[in-house]
């Protein structure tokens, strides 16, 4: 099995709401996420989220602790070994860059509403990102 580092950012705006994108091709395609991606040799995690946000939003973060690991299935034998990190927007403009072929603010229950990679509302509510089931937005 090869274990693939890859980071992902948590970041909301000041009404709450969630940054998401949908992804633009495989892994995922067509599905919405939280931004993120493969950590390049010899980049740090927080580079790498700051990177993958911009590339993928537009928006500049300054990039907090981390939130939580997952790991899901990659190509072949590879496995994705994510680590989510909260993050603030600092700067920049929104939109959809890079493999994202859509970014945009959803509150909980448009996000549950919403057709997401697989086990990331899950993670997302484990962690305390999101309230549990689809009681009241947060």
């Amino acid at each position: 099995m090869r274990v693939v580092r890859c980071v992902g950012a948590i970041v909301r705006d000041e009404a709450g709401r969630l940054l998401v994108i949908r992804r633009g091709r495989p892994p995922g395609e067509g599905l919405w996420s939280i931004p993120g991606g493969r950590v390049e040799p010899g980049e740090a995690d927080a580079a790498a989220v700051a990177r993958e946000v911009r590339e993928e939003t537009g928006l500049l973060v300054a990039v907090g602790a981390r939130t939580g690991v997952v790991d899901r299935p990659g190509p072949g034998d590879a496995t994705y070994e994510i680590h989510d990190y909260a993050a603030t927007v600092v700067g920049g403009a929104l939109r959809a860059g890079d493999d994202a072929a859509d970014a945009r603010w959803v509150t909980v229950a448009e996000l549950r509403a919403l057709p997401t990679s697989p086990g990331l509302v899950e993670a997302l509510t484990a962690w305390r990102v999101l309230p549990p089931g689809p009681g009241p937005e947060r």
